[in-house]
């Protein structure tokens, strides 16, 4: 982020500030970088509505979409200094970097156990540690499902399809390393960059979830499709610690339970709307799902990205293998909310 964007902003909030008193309450400002019509989005104008009505007007939510106020790793910034109080996005890691680990390629086999993963205690433990860094996280969610690749050159059928392509990556090392076991070329750009970056040849393609894929309009300038559901992610609810230590104790209850409520509802909405969201894609791309055979290879390329990341001490063998237990025997509260 430029200084003056930086300045800009930071006194568009001192402003914000001044203009308020005591008897209001409490602020709480969010942003996120997909747009209003994203899932991710729908689900805060749900807590926005939720917070507010439960606390009667206590807090007040200030909602940002469509990265108005910055890219992810720009908006992870504001939460980190307190110009904004909450954030979700990519740089989770910045809360704690054992996130990372829910990452890891082909760590979970769907949903179900995707869900079961993040609902269960070794994820709340992670959760907690995100205090150490400043971060309160209310609750954990399926970052939008799970990975597509779109490409411009041809269809994925095996990693060697993948050497030497620029493939445009999140500036996350776990994606880094995983296309470079596959023998891609990553590019790390901000995703609302992609559009312009395959428009113009500066990549060949990505991967994201069908959902970005289609809100972020990358079929536009893309040919292939591949479902391969390679990883998914987690979909922290990343919050300003020191603020919500301001609250007292009743409002704190609350907003940890429509912040839960929230990412209930989300992953709930996401879930529903995958395969939705790949039928509306494949209207403009040619789609090509992997089956179990081909899958292998794919699998045995990305054991160096586990030892890569045991080997940086992230985390254990122990751990990675602790997390893939709560994933198949985790029990998941399905008490999803209504929306």
């Amino acid at each position: 982020m430029s200084i003056i964007k930086q300045i800009t902003i930071l006194l568009f909030f001192l402003f914000i500030a001044s203009c308020s008193t005591k008897e209001e309450g409490y602020i709480f400002k969010y942003a996120n970088e997909q747009p209003e019509s994203a899932i991710r989005s729908q689900s805060m104008l749900f807590f926005k509505k939720q917070l507010e009505t439960k606390t009667k007007g206590d807090i007040k939510v200030e909602l940002f979409f469509s990265g108005v106020l910055g890219n992810e790793r720009e908006l992870m910034d504001l939460v980190a200094t307190g110009v904004l109080q909450g954030t979700r996005g990519g740089f989770f890691a910045d809360a704690n970097p054992k996130f990372n680990l829910i990452t890891l390629p082909f760590l979970v086999d769907g949903w179900d156990q995707a869900l079961r993963l993040v609902n269960s205690s070794f994820m709340q433990k992670i959760n907690i540690g995100a205090r150490d860094n400043g971060f309160h996280i209310p609750a954990t969610g399926i970052s939008q499902g799970f990975r597509a690749y779109t490409n411009n050159k041809k269809p994925i059928k095996h990693p060697n399809d993948l050497k030497g392509m620029k493939m445009r990556v999140p500036m996350q090392e776990v994606y880094v390393q995983t296309a470079l076991a596959f023998g891609a070329n990553p590019q790390e750009l901000p995703f609302i960059e992609v559009y312009q970056a395959l428009q113009t040849g500066v990549v060949d393609g990505q991967d994201n979830a069908p959902s970005n894929i289609w809100d972020f309009k990358i079929y536009e300038v893309s040919n292939y499709l591949t479902i391969n559901n390679y990883a998914t992610g987690p979909d922290p609810f990343m919050v300003n610690l020191k603020w919500y230590e301001s609250l007292p104790n009743n409002l704190q209850k609350i907003f940890d339970d429509v912040a839960r409520e929230t990412i209930a509802i989300s992953d709930k909405l996401n879930r529903k709307q995958e395969s939705e969201f790949i039928q509306k894609l494949a209207q403009h791309l040619e789609v090509n799902y992997l089956t179990d055979d081909e899958l292998e290879p794919f699998r045995k390329a990305v054991i160096p990205v586990y030892q890569y990341f045991v080997d940086q001490g992230s985390f254990s063998f122990e751990e990675i293998e602790n997390a893939r237990e709560a994933a198949r025997n985790n029990k998941v509260n399905h008490n999803q909310g209504s929306y």
